[in-house]
C-alpha cells in the first residue's frame, strides 16, 4: 500500500482532476502544478489534506507545500494520476501559458535583460560616482567640482568613462546579443548587428537632439538618402533589430540546404537585418522619440502643466526603459538657455528617487534573500545617484508592483514640483544629490517633493510586497525551503513519543556509568550506551542548542515539546581537546531523527585511557510526561526506542 494513497487521491480530485493538469514538477518541499484552469482548484479543501501545509500561486504555477517527503508524494501522485512529470524549468516555461500578455511581455523582457543586469549595475555605480565628482560644485564656495580642482580625480573621471561608455552607450550590443541567446540563434551575429548600431562612423545618438538637421551625415544611395544616426543607449531600436535578425536567421536556416548553410544563413540574415535596422527600425524609433519630446515641451508650457506633471511623473520610468528619455536632454538644455532654468529636470530627478525608494523597500522585504540583495543594494545606490536602469530592469520591472509604486510616488512628487514652479539651473545629478542643481529659492519645496518621492513608494511597496511576495521571493529559494524544513521538523507532531538509540550497543542505566556526575543523576535522568559503532545519531527531530566546538565530544538538543537532551561521548574525553572527534553540526542547526551529529575514533579514545560509554541525558522534560528509560537491551542506532514518554 502506498504511503500517501488517500492524500494523493484527494489532491487529484480537489485540484480539478487529471484533465486540469498541464504539467507537474516538484522542488524540495512543494508540488508545482501548471493548471488548465486554476479556478477549478479548491484551495480550502486541498489545505485540509493531512500532509498539505499550504498552497499559493506564483508565476503561473499552483504550488502545494508538502514538506520533506515531497519526492515520495510526487512519485505516488504521478503514478496514480498517470501523468509524466517534467523539470522545474520546463514547468516554468509551461506556466507562461497561464499568464496574460502583459505578464508574458514582462517575463520576456526580464529574460532578455537578466544576462546584462550585472553590467548595468556596475555601470550604474560608475556613472553615479562620476556624477558626484564631476557634476556637483562642492568646492571653492560652490563654484567648482572635485574634477576641476584635482588632476588626479580628473584622470579617474576620464578613465572610468571607459566602463560607462561600454555599458550604456554600447547597450544595444548587449541587448541584441541577449535576444539571440534567448532565441537560440547565432550570438556572434547578434553582437555584430549591435555593433553596427553604435559604430563610430555614425553620429552619436546622444548628440542627435543638439545637431542641426543640415549637419546630420547620411548615406546617399542615389534613389534615396538614409541618416547615419547611431543608437547609443537605445532599447526599442536594438530589440526590434535583434528580433528581425532572429527571425531572418530562423527562416533561412529552415529553408537553406545544409551543404551551403554556413555561407548563406549568416549573410542572408545579417545583411538585411542591418539595412532594416538603419532604414526602418531606427527612423521609427527617432520619430517616437521626437513625438514624446514635442508633447513634453507643449505640456510644460501649457495651462494644464499641473496635470501634465502628474502624467509625466507617472510615465517617465517606463519611458526610461525604452531608451527614449535621452530626448529630454535637448528640451532641458533649450529651456535652461531660453528661460534661465528648467522645470522638466527636477521631475526626472524625483522619478529616479522614487524608483530607488521602491528598490529600498524591496531590500527591506528581501533582507533574508541573499541572492536578491546582491541586486537590490547596488541598484538602489546607483538609482539614488541618478542611474535607474539597474533598478528598473533588475528589480522593479521583474516584480512589477515596485515599478508601479515608484511611478505613483513620482507622480505625486512631480505635481508638487511643477505646481510650485520648482526650477533647476541646469541638468544635474538625477538622484538625491539633485537638490544641488535646484535654484536656492526652491530648496524647501524640492525637499518636500523629495520626501514624497522617498516615502510614498517606500510605504506602498512595503504594503503591496507583504501581500504579493511569496516566501521564496522574500527569503530566497534556499532559505524558504530551509525555513519550511525547520517548521516541519519542529512541529508538535514531529516530537513523537520516543527517543531512538544514538548509537548501536548495550543500553545500561546511568548508575553503571564510571562517573559520579552522571551516575548520581546530577545532570539529570537518562541512560548510557556501550557503543559498537562510531557515529552518534540524533534521537529525534530537534534543534541543536549547545555544541562543544573545541572538543567536539558533546552537544545539546531541544525537541518541539520542550524536552532538552544532552549527548556526551566517553568519560572525561574533554581532555582530548577534540582529537579523535568530528562534530558534524553547529549550534542553531535543525536535525532529523537519525541524522549524524558526532563521529569519533574509538581507538584514539581508548589509547587516551577513556571509556567509550556514551550518555543520553534528559536535562529538561518540557511537556513530556511519564518518561521511561528502556535499559538492559542491545539497541540499533536510529531504530531502537530507548526512551518513551507521553
Amino acid at each position: 500500500m502506498a504511503k500517501y494513497e488517500k492524500e494523493v487521491k484527494e489532491l487529484l480530485q480537489f485540484i480539478g482532476g487529471k484533465e486540469n493538469i498541464s504539467a507537474v514538477s516538484h522542488c524540495m518541499t512543494r508540488m508545482r502544478f501548471v493548471l488548465v484552469d486554476e479556478k477549478k482548484a479548491d484551495a480550502k479543501r486541498i489545505e485540509e489534506i493531512s500532509c498539505v501545509k499550504g498552497t499559493f500561486t506564483q508565476a503561473g504555477q499552483y504550488q502545494v507545500i508538502i514538506g520533506n517527503d515531497v519526492s515520495t508524494f510526487y512519485n505516488e501522485f504521478t503514478k496514480y494520476a498517470g501523468i509524466e512529470g517534467i523539470s522545474k524549468e520546463a514547468a516554468k516555461e509551461a506556466a507562461k501559458g497561464n499568464q496574460n500578455w502583459i505578464q508574458r511581455l514582462m517575463s520576456n523582457l526580464g529574460e532578455i535583460f537578466a544576462p546584462i543586469i550585472p553590467a548595468l549595475i556596475c555601470g550604474g555605480l560608475v556613472l553615479g560616482f562620476r556624477n558626484i565628482i564631476d557634476g556637483i560644485n562642492f568646492f571653492e564656495n560652490g563654484t567648482k567640482t572635485l574634477v576641476e580642482i584635482s588632476q588626479f580625480w580628473a584622470g579617474i573621471d576620464s578613465f572610468l568613462w571607459l566602463i560607462g561608455e561600454a555599458v550604456f552607450w554600447l547597450l544595444p550590443v548587449g541587448i541584441v546579443w541577449s535576444i539571440t541567446k534567448k532565441m537560440g540563434t547565432t550570438q556572434i551575429l547578434g553582437i555584430v548587428l549591435g555593433l553596427t548600431l553604435v559604430s563610430s562612423q555614425l553620429l552619436n545618438g546622444f548628440d542627435v537632439g543638439s545637431t542641426p538637421a543640415s549637419e546630420i551625415p547620411y548615406w546617399d544611395f542615389g534613389i534615396g538618402k538614409v541618416d547615419m544616426i547611431g543608437y547609443q543607449g537605445q532599447v526599442i531600436a536594438a530589440m526590434l533589430a535583434g528580433f528581425v535578425l532572429v527571425y531572418l536567421e530562423k527562416f533561412f536556416r529552415k529553408h537553406c540546404p545544409a551543404v551551403v548553410s554556413m555561407i548563406v544563413v549568416p549573410f542572408c540574415s545579417l545583411v538585411p537585418a542591418v539595412f532594416i535596422a538603419h532604414m526602418v527600425v531606427g527612423p521609427i524609433g527617432w520619430k517616437i522619440g521626437n513625438g514624446i519630446a514635442d508633447v513634453v515641451y507643449a505640456g510644460l508650457t501649457s495651462d494644464v502643466r499641473f496635470l501634465f506633471a502628474a502624467v509625466f511623473g507617472l510615465l517617465y520610468a517606463p519611458v526610461v526603459m525604452t531608451g527614449l528619455h535621452h530626448m529630454t536632454n535637448a528640451i532641458d538644455s533649450q529651456m535652461a538657455s531660453t528661460l534661465g532654468g528648467t522645470i522638466l529636470w527636477p521631475m526626472i530627478a524625483l522619478s529616479n528617487i522614487a524608483q530607488g525608494s521602491s528598490v529600498l523597500a524591496m531590500s527591506v522585504l528581501q533582507k533574508k534573500n541573499e541572492r536578491a540583495q546582491q541586486v537590490n543594494i547596488p541598484a538602489c545606490i546607483s538609482c539614488y545617484l541618478g542611474v535607474t536602469e539597474p533598478a528598473l530592469f533588475g528589480v522593479n520591472l521583474k516584480y512589477g508592483f515596485p515599478l508601479i509604486c515608484g511611478m505613483i510616488g513620482s507622480s505625486v512628487a512631480a505635481m508638487i514640483s511643477v505646481g510650485f514652479g520648482v526650477e533647476a539651473v541646469s541638468i544635474g545629478v538625477g538622484g538625491l544629490p539633485g537638490i544641488l542643481s535646484i535654484k536656492s529659492q526652491y530648496y524647501l519645496i524640492f525637499l518636500g517633493a523629495m520626501a514624497a518621492a522617498i516615502v510614498i513608494p517606500f510605504i506602498l511597496t512595503l504594503i503591496v510586497g507583504k501581500r504579493k511576495l511569496s516566501g521564496e521571493d522574500m527569503m530566497g529559494q534556499e532559505n524558504k525551503e530551509h525555513k519550511e524544513d525547520e517548521t516541519a521538523l519542529m512541529s508538535e507532531e514531529s516530537a513523537g513519543t520516543e527517543l531512538k538509540a544514538i548509537l548501536s550497543g548495550e543500553v545500561i542505566p546511568l548508575e553503571q556509568v564510571p562517573d559520579e556526575v552522571f551516575s548520581q543523576h546530577i545532570m539529570g535522568d537518562g541512560l548510557a550506551i556501550e557503543p559498537t559503532d562510531n557515529t552518534v545519531l540524533a534521537p529525534a527531530n530537534a534543534k541543536v542548542t549547545v555544541v562543544m566546538g573545541d572538543s567536539g565530544h558533546a552537544c545539546g538538543l531541544s525537541l518541539a515539546n520542550g524536552m532538552d537532551v544532552l549527548i556526551h561521548v566517553g568519560i572525561d574525553t574533554v581532555d582530548m581537546n577534540g582529537d579523535g572527534f568530528d562534530l558534524l553540526v553547529k549550534e542553531g542547526d535543525f536535525v532529523k531523527c537519525g541524522q549524524p551529529l558526532i563521529r569519533f575514533e574509538p581507538e584514539k579514545i581508548k589509547a587516551a585511557g577513556h571509556p567509550l560509554t556514551t550518555m543520553l541525558i534528559v536535562t529538561g522534560a518540557g511537556e513530556a510526561e511519564n518518561i521511561q528509560y528502556l535499559t538492559g537491551q542491545v539497541a540499533e542506532a536510529g531504530k531502537t526506542a530507548v526512551v518513551t514518554y507521553e
